[in-house]
């Protein structure tokens, strides 16, 4: 076999490519991966790379509307150890999924022609190709630490991770944004999932201690400090371990409402509507259109006032542009439901500064910025309600901003 190249070219996760490891660290997970790999594939892997899942403290629903949004990594993630193959066989296997894993041949990879979870790192070495990289096969073993269905993009962490993972084994050098950008058509083409561009960039892009401020048009970004220990706060992730299954369609047919209220409207994007003319654009607007124009805008100013707060040092006041933002994706947007609801309305009671939904919709996660010494009673206080409710309680998941996709071992 060809010697792969041990070491991608990187200059970190923001703005440049992404492959190597930082400062020499290893990832505490790394070496459980390399075991994993050696025993399914009877060699060590070339490296590991790993891409984080995301939260995201406003900007929902506005990643394909051309608009504005301020995701962070978590520290959960994807993690895939890989080794270059010469003959352009893609071998895929999960510690999640278990089973004979897939085995597919890279230069037959066309959309719509893998099933289940292997569409996705598929689908990335399809997009590489695709874009005219000279990319072969590989060894690939995936173990994943983001659940899935909670709303915090497992699928865009796994694509991210293996894009990473190419970037390293073949040398491409890839600036974050290309990364992402190859990530998204991956998902969005090759799996069949119309999803926007916020994902990939937070899991390739964002950097520790800092949510990213990102405008999905042009794709400039910025890291944002966010530390609420600092201010003796916290941010919880509550995982409702809710998702209901009309997620999918009423996504697409959310983005193809705000896509036909832009055509409407005269517009490239939402993302073009004024705050000031919004009054306008409603009475233009059908009734089932109007309320999707109105969370849109809003959301989109919503972000520039917690970016405002945020680089003034102001992070209790965020709190209640994110219960603003919940009641908009309640109200207007209608993709919260009655869990969701009822772990945001919880924890406001219990003291959070502010909470609202986060994600896609119809389940998934819950944020909510809370006071230090209220974290133990606000997380008592979720899973109490849920239990009288009937539902299994929720999962708490660490809520500090991390690390984008980078090389760990």
């Amino acid at each position: 076999m060809t010697a792969a190249p041990r070491h991608g070219v990187s200059k970190g996760p923001v703005g440049g490519a992404v492959g190597r490891r930082e400062g020499g660290r290893t990832d505490g997970g790394a070496a459980a991966v390399v075991g994993a790999f050696a025993d399914r594939y009877g060699e060590r892997p070339d490296g590991v790379w790993a891409a984080p899942g995301r939260v995201n403290l406003i900007g929902e629903h506005t990643d394909y509307n051309d608009g504005f949004c301020l995701p962070m990594a978590l520290p959960v993630a994807a993690r895939v150890a890989a080794r270059r193959r010469p003959d352009g066989l893609l071998r895929l296997h999960s510690a999640q999924a278990g089973g004979a894993g897939t085995e597919l041949g890279t230069a037959a990879l066309a959309p719509g022609t893998v099933p289940g979870w292997a569409r996705y790192p598929a689908g990335v070495v399809w997009a590489l190709k695709e874009a005219g990289h000279r990319v072969g096969g590989a060894d690939v073993y995936v173990d994943s630490t983001v659940p899935t269905g909670a709303g915090l993009s497992s699928s865009a962490a796994l694509s991210c991770a293996v894009a990473a993972a190419y970037d390293g084994l073949y040398g491409l050098d890839l600036p974050g944004p290309e990364t992402a950008r190859l990530a998204q058509r991956a998902e969005h083409v090759f799996a069949g999932v119309p999803c926007g561009i916020m994902d990939q960039m937070a899991s390739v892009c964002a950097t520790p201690g800092a949510a990213l401020h990102l405008d999905t048009r042009t794709l400039v970004h910025r890291p944002v400090p966010f530390d609420p220990t600092v201010h003796g706060l916290g941010l919880l992730v509550l995982d409702t371990r809710v998702a209901h299954d009309l997620a999918d369609g009423a996504y697409a047919a959310l983005r193809a409402g705000c896509e036909r209220a832009a055509a409407l409207l005269g517009l490239p994007a939402l993302r073009d509507l004024p705050a000031a003319g919004l009054p306008a654009a409603l009475t233009r607007l059908p009734p089932e259109l109007a309320p999707l124009v109105r969370h849109v805008v809003t959301e989109n100013a919503r972000v520039a006032e917690a970016v405002a707060l945020l680089d003034a040092g102001d992070v209790p006041a965020l709190g209640p542009v994110l219960t603003a933002g919940h009641a908009s994706l309640r109200d207007d947007y209608r993709v919260s439901c009655a869990e969701t609801d009822l772990a945001v309305d919880t924890a406001l009671a219990a003291g959070a500064l502010g909470a609202r939904m986060t994600g896609g919709g119809f389940g998934g996660c819950v944020i909510a910025l809370v006071p230090a010494d209220r974290s133990t009673a606000v997380t008592a206080a979720v899973t109490t309600a849920f239990r009288a409710a009937g539902h299994a309680p929720p999962a708490v998941l660490p809520g500090d901003p991390s690390a984008g996709a980078r090389r760990v071992w």
